[in-house]
């Protein structure tokens, strides 16, 4: 959704020049002067901006999979992680040609031949579509964390077979994730369509929505509403929930632990290397709140005022695109600061890139002692 917002704002743009909503008059009534400026004129920088994010966020997220992913870190926990960053990375891979074509190599207010062409258009089509359902996925699997972690902590058994079940159970639960995201988005899927600029023309923009009208398609409604409630609210809802448990639950436990702790050194780092990590989750998916609520909210008002999608949400779509993008770039950042873990295993596996590879020579034996190993084989066979 996010990314469909710069094609609409270029169609609010030659509004003046050509009639794109045709008798429908757009109420001023939410417009703010101040925001368009800022938002038009941070446009220009924006491509250029989400380029350095992504190009920060592609590397440091095939590295988060990379770690996460070597035998002694893989936990329930990190599972999901992992597959946390094949969805960000999915995302900031799909953003990157975006950004150079419609922010970087042509004027984000211009529409041309060049441009908008066809090919063009079905790349922005399918990469709304793809980065929706990315982003969905992301968001559900910060709620499977924040679950995950929050049973971790009630019943912190070691067991083999304890750990493996949890470990099935992580990979379901990733599954369906992935799964039902993509069913999410079917209406979305459906409702975004390419038109004609005009008849005869080989320059083609997305359907206007109507947000806010009349005129808005039952298809159209239906999407938004299952978006931004399924995918933005609820999931913040139930974050916020187990967050607060989660945080409540780590001060009982770190009371009880402070009664028993003794001074053995090793339990003391067991115990202070558990309340990082769950206070590194509390931050990734804390990150998650303050990243999908706002747009949320923003998606609902677009819904039912008129004008609000026009002047508040469409200026707002770069910004809230850039906040996206960091949120899945910091992921690395977290894991280096707060993972003790995460730090050694990152450094042992540059240590074995750097180290050289030798070669083992053959040790010479003297005759006499491969002549007596000939007689004690035949000795003791």
């Amino acid at each position: 959704m996010e990314e469909q917002l710069s094609i609409y704002r270029i169609a609010e743009r030659m509004a003046e020049e050509t009639i794109i909503h045709g008798n429908i008059s757009v109420t001023e009534t939410f417009r703010n002067e101040a925001l368009e400026k800022v938002s038009a004129n941070y446009m220009y920088y924006h491509g250029y901006v989400s380029l350095v994010v992504c190009l920060f966020g592609i590397p440091s997220n095939l590295i988060n999979i990379t770690v996460l992913t070597r035998r002694h870190m893989r936990t329930p926990i990190n599972f999901i992680l992992t597959w946390m960053a094949v969805s960000d990375l999915l995302t900031m891979i799909s953003y990157v040609p975006f950004a150079v074509h419609y922010y970087c190599s042509f004027s984000p207010f211009s529409v041309s031949p060049e441009k908008n062409s066809l090919p063009w258009m079905r790349f922005l089509l399918f990469h709304i579509n793809f980065t929706s359902t990315t982003h969905t996925i992301s968001i559900w699997l910060g709620v499977a964390l924040a679950i995950f972690r929050y049973v971790h902590l009630q019943s912190p058994s070691k067991g083999s077979l304890t750990h493996m079940r949890r470990k099935i159970r992580a990979r379901i639960v990733v599954f369906v994730i992935y799964v039902c995201s993509i069913l999410l988005l079917v209406p979305n899927f459906v409702s975004n369509k390419l038109v004609p600029l005009s008849d005869n023309s080989t320059v083609y923009i997305l359907e206007d929505f109507h947000l806010g009208t009349a005129q808005v398609k039952p298809v159209v409604m239906i999407n938004l509403l299952l978006y931004s409630i399924l995918a933005k609210f609820l999931p913040c809802i139930l974050i916020t929930a187990y967050g607060g448990i989660l945080l409540r639950t780590l001060r009982n436990t770190m009371i009880v632990k402070r009664r028993m702790w003794t001074n053995n050194n090793l339990t003391t780092q067991k115990s202070y290397d558990t309340t990082k990590t769950t206070y590194m989750l509390l931050v990734v998916i804390i990150l998650f709140v303050v990243t999908e609520l706002p747009q949320g909210i923003l998606i609902l008002l677009s819904l039912f005022l008129k004008g609000f999608f026009e002047h508040v949400y469409i200026p707002l779509g770069d910004a809230m695109d850039i906040i996206a993008l960091v949120n899945n770039s910091i992921n690395f950042i977290l894991y280096c600061t707060m993972s003790s873990d995460f730090r050694k295993t990152l450094v042992e596996m540059v240590c074995q890139l750097r180290k050289p590879k030798t070669r083992k020579l053959p040790v010479p034996v003297p005759n006499g002692t491969r002549v007596y190993q000939s007689l004690l084989s035949r000795v003791n066979p």
